[in-house]
């Protein structure tokens, strides 16, 4: 039981390796930080592995907490999401000029609005994976993200006419 528990959690964490490491990056815009909070993330679970039932969430929230403090003692800028190289991601068909644009209209957007926008856009983390990290209502999150995503519509073309 035991086994198959932990070959369930090894699978979880090699699957989501990646994107826990550009999510935080993103957050911390230094790579070996971004880096050692996902181990530090992967140390706690392991130690609460018999309290977590769904191990991704637990995963991302656990990075996004600790981003999140790492931030309150010191200010960091975000990374745009063209600048997080990671090997296994296709070329962006922007063209940097469109991804400034986007970045810059991401940023006017209220933060909780943006970061919500920023989790389900560029993390691809569903609405209930967004509300477990953010611990918030999902409908709070879709709330946000539907009225983030108004509101970059209305400013991109505006803006683009």
């Amino acid at each position: 039981m035991f086994g198959d528990r932990r070959k369930n959690i090894d699978e979880v964490i090699e699957a989501n390796l990646d994107a826990l490491t550009r999510f935080a990056y993103y957050r911390t815009g230094n790579r070996v930080e971004a880096e050692d909070i996902v181990y530090e993330a992967v140390l706690r679970l392991l130690e609460n592995r018999d309290k977590v039932n769904d191990v991704r969430c637990y995963l991302f929230r656990i990075v996004y907490n600790l981003c999140t403090d790492k931030l309150r003692r010191k200010s960091v800028q975000t990374v745009p999401f063209e600048r997080v190289d990671m090997p296994d991601e296709t070329e962006n068909e922007l063209d940097e000029e469109e991804i400034d644009r986007i970045n810059r209209l991401l940023d006017d957007l209220p933060p909780h609005e943006a970061e919500i926008v920023r989790m389900n856009v560029v993390d691809e983390l569903s609405f209930v994976e967004i509300s477990h990290i953010l611990n918030l209502p999902q409908s709070t999150a879709k709330s946000r993200f539907y009225s983030g995503m108004k509101k970059l519509r209305e400013k991109y073309f505006t803006n683009n006419q």
